[in-house]
């Protein structure tokens, strides 16, 4: 597995990592053994990131992953978490006594003194200007709660606002196919910067897999169903705001693509993503000991032809780019 390092960070990281949404809800069920089993050929294939949240599953992902880390000690894992999407979307409540409330829930899940990375959670965008909010994460640095902090981002403005301050260690934002507008501006300024880029949703929520038709369905406890329309959410974060049958056709064409030099869609995808200049690591999710295996196989796949990324570029161009590019 390639690795790469971020100097905010000041650590190598796989270059594919481990989302782990999947762990505590939103794609339907998943038992403590199979995820588990996850964690474990995640490792085993040399992944050395888990991405999760304190809203997963209200707190289940972040505590599967402190029970797995402590029945495995020697593991060096880097566990980045967030924080703020358990309250009101107020920017009222973003404050130093808020920050310490969660990330000490967030230190109990996880079963650990200091926080590796604690993320803000895609919060309301005045969040991203307020100097009050970037003062409160530099007091838990301070304090040893957190070891460094980011933030999770929905739109490149967002991303950008973010990166200019000098505290920052990471932006997290979705990245894939099928949603470009993040390499023309946030990749090189956080690059500039030294800030990890993690990207997420990188298989637009399956749909890179190249596994669906117009008729496939989901169960009714997956946000593929309940969100498919932003009902619940940014609808960005589902099919990464792409109409579904839009989306399943062009996933036909890069299914195509990833044919002609070899690899399976979701593979290519994903190498073509963790290549990408500027990119720190990406974090798919997994739901099987299989799923995890094929995406972390991602990490070592020689370099791509150029010819590659232009046909990306013009997928996306044909069917998403009027649609999203303005958008997020």
């Amino acid at each position: 597995m390639e690795t790469r390092n971020a100097a905010r960070i000041g650590r190598d990281l796989s270059v594919i990592g481990l989302g782990t949404w999947q762990l505590g809800a939103d794609w339907g069920d998943v038992t403590e053994a199979d995820a588990r089993a996850v964690l474990d050929a995640s490792v085993e294939s040399g992944v050395t990131v888990f991405d999760t949240a304190d809203v997963y599953g209200d707190g289940r992902s972040e505590q599967l992953i402190g029970g797995y880390l402590a029945d495995n000690p020697g593991l060096d894992i880097f566990v980045a978490t967030k924080m703020g999407r358990r309250e009101e979307q107020d920017v009222a409540n973003f404050t130093l006594a808020r920050f310490r409330e969660w990330t000490d829930r967030s230190r109990t899940n996880l079963r650990v003194d200091t926080l590796d990375l604690v993320q803000l959670h895609c919060p309301p965008t005045p969040v991203f200007s307020s100097d009050a909010v970037y003062d409160a994460l530099d007091t838990l640095v301070a304090d040893g709660a957190v070891a460094r902090y980011g933030v999770s981002v929905e739109t490149v403005d967002e991303a950008l606002a973010a990166i200019a301050r000098p505290g920052i260690a990471s932006v997290q934002i979705i990245v894939n196919a099928f949603r470009l507008k993040p390499l023309e501006r946030v990749l090189p300024a956080a690059r500039e910067a030294g800030i990890a880029v993690i990207t997420r949703v990188p298989l637009a929520s399956g749909l890179l897999s190249g596994k669906y038709t117009r008729d496939t369905t989901f169960a009714a406890n997956d946000h593929r169903t309940f969100n498919r329309h932003g009902e619940a959410f940014d609808v960005g974060e589902t099919f990464s705001g792409v109409d579904f049958e839009q989306g399943v056709a062009a996933a036909t064409e890069f299914s195509e693509l990833a044919s002609g030099v070899g690899l399976a869609p979701s593979v290519a995808a994903l190498a073509w993503l963790a290549q990408l200049d500027g990119v720190t690591t990406v974090i798919p999710g997994a739901r099987n000991v299989d799923q995890a295996r094929n995406n972390a196989s991602a990490g070592s796949i020689a370099a791509l032809p150029e010819s590659f990324g232009a046909s990306v570029s013009d997928i996306y161009g044909r069917y998403f780019r009027e649609a999203v590019h303005g958008r997020w």
